[in-house]
């Protein structure tokens, strides 16, 4: 498997700057912006969707779910848990956006099945402040989906909670998964 690790940082053309990653980030953007034209597209996705996901970087959404720029919102933290972020940008996509569906996918071997509430302790005693935010760390991935589907389907400030669904990505094999949020 060829991963962007495995590519030349610099290409024959122009020579890295500092070489840095950002640096390999942003020639690459250049290279992009030369080709690139604009779709003549809005803000408002074509399948009104929102999709939240780990922000796992083993999970390529678009190619996993077929989708093509333009299609859907996507929303990407750790664990790919519904917060009151992930509520913010939900309402904000459904009601000034046009989204109607969501979709939630979690995945395989999470790092945060692995993290407990006391990263938040070992983060006060290095750095002298308690983070505001919970760790939202699970041992049970299919319960972590069902509660997602939960915050979302409950949540007062979304217009559209009929269409919510989750998933759990498989790292593995690259299938999904699908929870029923009533088990």
């Amino acid at each position: 498997m060829t991963t962007s690790a495995s590519v030349p940082t610099g290409s024959q053309d122009a020579p890295t700057r500092a070489g840095t990653v950002t640096d390999r980030l942003v020639e690459a953007n250049e290279r992009y912006a030369a080709a690139f034209t604009d779709p003549g597209m809005d803000a408002r996705p074509v399948l009104r969707v929102a999709v939240v996901a780990c922000m796992d970087a083993r999970l390529d959404l678009h190619a996993a779910l077929g989708l093509q720029l333009g299609d859907c919102h996507t929303i990407r933290n750790a664990g790919g848990v519904v917060t009151d972020d992930v509520i913010r940008s939900l309402t904000i996509s459904q009601r000034k956006l046009g989204t109607r569906s969501v979709v939630l996918i979690h995945h395989t071997g999470c790092g945060l099945e692995s993290l407990t509430e006391d990263f938040r302790t070992e983060l006060e005693q290095e750095v002298g402040q308690r983070p505001a935010w919970a760790v939202e760390s699970f041992r049970d991935v299919d319960q972590d989906v069902r509660q997602s589907m939960q915050r979302v389907r409950t949540s007062p400030f979304l217009l559209h909670t009929d269409d919510v669904r989750g998933f759990v990505f498989d790292v593995k094999t690259g299938l999904l998964r699908e929870i029923d949020a009533a088990a």
